[in-house]
């Protein structure tokens, strides 16, 4: 497939608002591609270029693609930016200024879909002293062939940002209708092996295939998350849960195959060398092959400490056995997922709470289970009296469904509610702090697009604000006036009074007295709440008056 098909596809999906109308687009196109290009599609039309548990990342921030349109188009890089202010999007802007280029193209031949991956990957894995600048020559040299409507495409991609509406529920239906194979077995090979464009190729060998889908050691899939609720109400619908502390720490995952052990962020990002000392507790005390889920608390005297000191040391890279000297850290494991070759997310949580209980000697995480409410309440009370955030509760039955954010798992807090939520934009602030952002802008996630739901501009002391203007000024896409857009990247969680309807916003929902609590380092933006989450808050909310 050429790539100006693909961008040809990209635009036609662009203007089509109806999700049914999108999936058939999609797929329509993925028989007819080779089994090279397939994979390729699946993720581009996503925005996405490598599988979600692949450990390369593009690392092109919007300075450096300014610069290499600048050169293509003969352009400034200040011109390149008026023009993406102008438009809003980086994309438009880019396709406008290579209409007008006065660069000859680098290359005769056109841009193909697999080319363009093969040129990706390069930029993923160019490093070392002249890394930007050979990242820089590639760049060009994709602009350089690539004509206008290609560029709106490109550029979206090389920020990994597509803004076409297309999120992995459509792209999943569309494998299933494309190939003809049923829609929950897509689902749960992608839940096992994380890539939908694997999947596709499977889907396409048919549904046995799919079914033989196992989950890989060291290809980690995406983590069960939970949503918020109480003990009584899970009590009511489920009779006899099963209650866990919720730490304030950092959710992991282990792999082990033999004596090679490995640990995984909430991110999906390796972290082994940074925690040497868990990797070895964990991989001491087991003897199977295993892939387990917890999370990591830093402790003092056998108190835990805030969540902060688990980061200081997930992002040490240098200087490790320094830190483990300052920040001791426990693993609490609370799920297993595969054990010695075999796929255990089907089973019912109860049977895979016994299995990790055999095969692991120790930093199993504590459970009660129980239908009595006081004493489950009074077993909350403890975990905060401990100086945990909470209690998970969880239904005995439930399989484990990677990145699901369901009701088989909850979180009780105490009362004020808290949300995580993208920064997408923010505002200049004013007075002392006009030359920092003082307010940001927040969005949720709708089927891979982000949709604002408020802004916060309280609970920052000036040091955070000085510290979010340094981490986030290069990822400004555009600026209009006070207003500037960011390359979605960081993560916020906020608390607030409480959910309302609005019209102002495209989520169609606004926070009453947002308050920033605390950067989410360990969280990537596609683990934001949804707008099906914030409208479960709103109806919630209802309920309770």
């Amino acid at each position: 497939m050429d790539f100006t098909d693909f961008s040809c596809i990209c635009e036609q999906i662009e203007g089509i608002s109806g999700r049914l109308e999108m999936i058939d687009v999609i797929a329509s196109v993925l028989p007819g591609l080779s089994d090279d290009e397939l994979p390729v599609f699946v993720r581009f039309v996503m925005g996405r270029i490598f599988p979600d548990w692949s450990p390369l990342k593009l690392g092109i921030g919007p300075n450096l693609l300014y610069e290499a349109v600048g050169y293509v188009a003969g352009k400034k890089k200040e011109e390149v930016i008026a023009a993406v202010n102008e438009t809003g999007d980086v994309g438009l802007a880019v396709e406008r200024l290579l209409a007008t280029k006065t660069q000859m193209s680098f290359f005769a031949e056109s841009l193909t879909l697999t080319g363009v991956f093969s040129d990706f990957t390069r930029i993923a894995t160019t490093d070392g002293s002249r890394s930007q600048r050979e990242k820089m020559k590639i760049v060009r040299g994709l602009l350089g062939t690539a004509g206008p409507l290609d560029g709106r495409y490109l550029a979206r991609l090389l920020l990994e940002e597509l803004r076409i509406g297309v999120g992995e529920g459509n792209v999943r239906d569309a494998v299933a209708k494309a190939f003809s194979v049923d829609q929950t077995l897509v689902a749960h090979a992608y839940q096992a092996i994380n890539d939908l464009g694997r999947v596709a190729l499977l889907a396409r060998q048919g549904e046995t295939a799919l079914r033989d889908v196992r989950i890989e050691p060291f290809h980690p899939v995406k983590m069960m998350l939970a949503q918020q609720g109480t003990i009584t109400e899970m009590v009511g619908d489920h009779g006899a849960v099963a209650v866990e502390y919720k730490y304030d720490g950092t959710r992991f995952q282990f792999h082990k195959v033999g004596d090679d052990c490995r640990m995984y962020s909430r991110k999906l990002e390796e972290v082994t060398g940074a925690v040497p000392d868990v990797i070895e507790m964990l991989c001491a005390a087991t003897g199977h092959d295993v892939i387990l889920d917890g999370e990591v608390i830093a402790v003092k005297d056998g108190k835990p400490r805030p969540f902060q000191f688990v980061l200081r040391r997930f992002r040490r890279k240098h200087a490790v056995e320094e830190a483990i000297g300052r920040v001791e850290l426990v693993p609490n494991v609370f799920d297993i997922m595969y054990l010695d070759g075999e796929t255990l997310i089907d089973r019912p949580f109860t049977e895979r709470r016994a299995i990790l209980e055999t095969v692991l000697s120790g930093y199993v995480a504590p459970q009660w289970v129980g239908d009595d409410i006081p004493a489950l309440e009074k077993i909350y009370q403890e975990a905060l009296d401990a100086g945990h955030e909470g209690v998970m509760v969880k239904v005995p039955g439930a399989a484990y469904t990677p990145g699901v954010r369901g009701r088989n798992w909850i979180k009780v807090k105490p009362a004020v509610d808290t949300i995580d939520l993208a920064v997408v934009g923010a505002e200049w602030g004013e007075g002392r702090r006009a030359h920092i952002f003082g307010s940001f802008l927040l969005a949720c996630q709708d089927e891979g697009v982000l949709l604002p739901v408020g802004k916060v501009a309280t609970g920052f002391s000036d040091d955070q604000l000085a510290a979010f203007y340094a981490a986030l000024k290069d990822l400004v896409i555009a600026e209009k006036g006070k207003e500037v857009v960011f390359e979605p990247e960081i993560v916020f969680e906020v608390g607030y009074a409480e959910v309302q309807k609005s019209t102002n916003y495209t989520s169609g929902y606004a926070l009453r007295f947002p308050r920033f609590v605390r950067l989410r380092e360990d969280k990537g933006v596609a683990e934001v709440e949804t707008v099906e989450g914030i409208a479960a808050r709103y109806e919630r909310q209802l309920k309770s008056l």
